[in-house]
């Protein structure tokens, strides 16, 4: 895990705490030291401070994408900057929490993250269209060619396609792909949707394959 606060008290503190709980954490405490233990550690989740002094946060949070593709991000963000959380989420954020968190909090968003990354090695593949997810290896195929997908992504596509025609209500997308004690607005579900629609069609999937039922939530579609 990788921590990012560029005040070395209070990242300290919380690299400490995350230890006494069973986490392995490491600190960075500028945006280029972010990116440099990232690429050499390629941590399973980073936290990522956005109201960094030195760097924009969000760019940062953009740069980190790119390097570590498949690395959880959770972006901490203050009451203020809460216009950041969207714009962060469509960056590569995965989640977020708001300052200030209670540890509780904190920690019960890392398990939920880092147990949603492991799949049971006895979970076949699903296929719809001319999608194919590789459960075990978290991946994705649209007509062999792999879609590179967050892990929130892969996340909300396998929970649309295990149910492929039926509908999926939004309260059910986000217990099953976030946490059953989410806290924050269910906006990100959105934004994921619309980055997935958006991932499968430049790969050749049609984009009606993810359908929007207003007032309700969303369908695989498994005819077009």
């Amino acid at each position: 895990m990788l921590v990012v606060e560029d005040d070395p008290v209070i990242g300290s503190e919380l690299v400490e705490a995350l230890a006494g709980h069973g986490y392995e954490a490491a600190l960075a405490t500028t945006g280029e030291e972010a990116v440099e233990k990232a690429l050499s550690a390629a941590p399973d989740l980073v936290l990522l401070d956005l109201g960094l002094p030195d760097v924009d946060g969000v760019s940062l949070c953009r740069r980190l994408r790119g390097a570590v593709p498949y690395t959880v991000i959770v972006v901490l963000t203050a009451r203020t900057q809460e216009f950041e959380v969207v714009v962060a989420l469509d960056a590569g954020a995965d989640d977020y929490l708001t300052k200030p968190f209670r540890l509780t909090e904190l920690l019960a968003r890392l398990r939920a993250h880092l147990r949603r990354q492991t799949v049971s090695p006895e979970q076949r593949s699903v296929s719809v269209g001319l999608l194919r997810l590789d459960l075990p290896a978290r991946r994705a195929y649209v007509s062999g060619s792999e879609v590179a997908l967050r892990p929130k992504e892969f996340d909300l596509l396998a929970a649309l396609v295990r149910r492929a025609g039926e509908v999926v209500t939004r309260e059910q997308l986000m217990e099953e792909v976030w946490d059953a004690n989410w806290f924050g607005p269910t906006k990100t579900l959105d934004v994921h949707v619309f980055a997935l629609r958006r991932k499968l069609t430049e790969e050749g999937e049609d984009p009606r394959r993810i359908s929007t039922l207003r007032g309700r939530g969303y369908r695989y579609e498994t005819e077009l």
